[in-house]
């Protein structure tokens, strides 16, 4: 059984932090999962940094820029990653654009993923339809969750349909704006939030966009799985380092 789909199992509500990997330096990447794991964190997504990441905010955005001017790659990021099944046993999902992967090649990319250890993928630009046309098969034989985003807009059918494509959970952005964009959750999120609970999905739900504290993190995972942080974590990372890992993560689940 994938790590993603053990870690779903679990009686608790699940933490999930992203982060751009080389950022803030180019070989914090380890460092900074192995880390979270120590801390409690239940899954991390690894950032593949892009030139232009148009679906996120300026501190994910600039969090890029940084760790392309650092010398980050997708070679350089799949190096990094050799032994990390030595020491995190966590799920490890990487996100990012389809471009660098088309780029790298498909097949090359998914094949790296298995040797390494990756459990899933996230790519909000790749379509669904192309996804099932031409590359379940290949996700599916290395082993790799592909991880569909839902927003507010996105229409019953539509959700049901994704729901039917997915085997590990469903990515539910919790407005249509962009990454750490929002203040928090008003009456708009939570009639979402409800509206997706009783549509009785197959996949479980984990919710991104607006979540950067303990409050936020409650009010996310009320009648979701689990909660995910990205912004605001990137923002601790920027201020006090791998060092700061412990207090960010502690006063979350406090």
């Amino acid at each position: 059984m994938n790590r993603i789909n053990q870690a779903l199992r679990q009686d608790k509500k699940l933490l999930s932090i992203y982060f751009t990997a080389g950022h803030p330096a180019l070989n914090d990447t380890v460092p900074i999962i192995q880390e979270l794991e120590r801390c409690g964190v239940d899954m991390i997504e690894i950032g593949l940094p892009f030139s232009d990441p148009l679906a996120d905010g300026p501190t994910i955005q600039r969090s890029s820029t940084t760790a392309l001017n650092n010398g980050m790659s997708t070679s350089l990021l799949f190096k990094q990653l050799e032994a990390i099944r030595d020491s995190v046993k966590i799920p490890l999902i990487i996100m990012g654009y389809f471009n660098p992967v088309l780029q790298f090649g498909v097949d090359a990319f998914c094949e790296k993923c298995h040797e390494i250890g990756i459990d899933g993928l996230i790519l909000p630009d790749l379509p669904l339809a192309e996804y099932e046309t031409h590359y379940r098969s290949i996700f599916k034989d290395k082993g790799l969750a592909n991880i569909f985003l839902i927003t507010p807009q996105t229409s019953e059918e539509r959700i049901r349909q994704i729901d039917q494509a997915s085997d590990a959970f469903i990515y539910m952005v919790s407005s249509a704006s962009t990454t750490g964009s929002l203040a928090g959750f008003g009456t708009t999120q939570q009639s979402y939030f409800e509206r997706i609970y009783a549509m009785n999905l197959k996949n479980p739900c984990i919710v991104g966009f607006g979540i950067k504290d303990a409050l936020t993190f409650k009010a996310a995972t009320s009648l979701a799985k689990g909660g995910i942080i990205g912004s605001a974590f990137i923002q601790m990372l920027e201020q006090n380092g791998v060092d700061g890992i412990a207090g960010f993560v502690n006063s979350i689940l406090r």
